[in-house]
């Protein structure tokens, strides 16, 4: 579990295919000191957002292996040596929770739409894929590259394109990828837990009537 507080600004290393054959699966290294100071073989870090499993690790870096589902559903195949990428390691029982619960699930991609710079503070509206527009609420809770965000604006049901709007302070665009991001970008998404579970009891609920 993490917390969606990134921790630390990492380095892609490599990202190669590896294994038997070629896209079944890949190895990812990404330097970050802080991120593998305390780490060990087994370990969860969340690399922009995706839960990844540390299986070497260096003094400063650490390579973990890829699903060919995880590089589908994320932007991982965007990424190259040299890229900058949010890391956060697994929360430790009785840490705080300075965001939210944040499993590195995630439900998909989504687009930046639109970055607007007005009174100190940076709005980003990111296109949303319709089929997850029901689980993301102004005022709640969303994790964008792995960054636990407070969802300022959504659009009306009724709009042909779906989307939500995020406002940045200075600390997280000089913290994180997000000070990166123009539009056309792809960022990963992960929806709010208990959204994810009352959509569900609400399914099974239609389903039983």
């Amino acid at each position: 579990m993490f917390t969606g507080i990134i921790e630390e600004l990492g380095e892609v290393v490599s990202f190669e295919p590896h294994g038997t054959g070629q896209g079944e699966a890949w190895r990812l290294t990404v330097r970050g000191p802080l991120a593998v100071s305390d780490a060990s073989h087994g370990d969860s870090i969340a690399v922009n957002g995706l839960c990844l499993t540390v299986v070497e690790r260096t003094a400063d870096a650490f390579t973990a292996d890829v699903m060919q589902i995880s590089v589908d559903m994320s932007t991982l195949a965007d990424r190259r040596p040299g890229d900058r990428v949010n890391l956060e390691r697994a929360a430790a029982v009785g840490d705080r929770l300075g965001g939210h619960i944040v499993q590195g699930h995630i439900d998909g991609t989504a687009r930046v739409l639109s970055v607007v710079d007005a009174e100190g503070q940076r709005t980003v509206r990111f296109a949303l894929d319709p089929a997850l527009a029901h689980l993301v609420a102004r005022k709640g809770s969303v994790a964008v590259d792995g960054i636990s965000l407070t969802v300022s604006a959504v659009s009306e049901p009724v709009e042909a394109e779906q989307w939500f709007e995020v406002s940045l302070i200075p600390e997280t665009l000089e913290s994180t990828t997000l000070g990166f991001r123009a539009a056309g970008d792809r960022v990963n998404i992960e929806t709010d837990i208990v959204a994810r579970h009352v959509e569900r009891m609400l399914q099974l609920q239609r389903e039983a009537s």
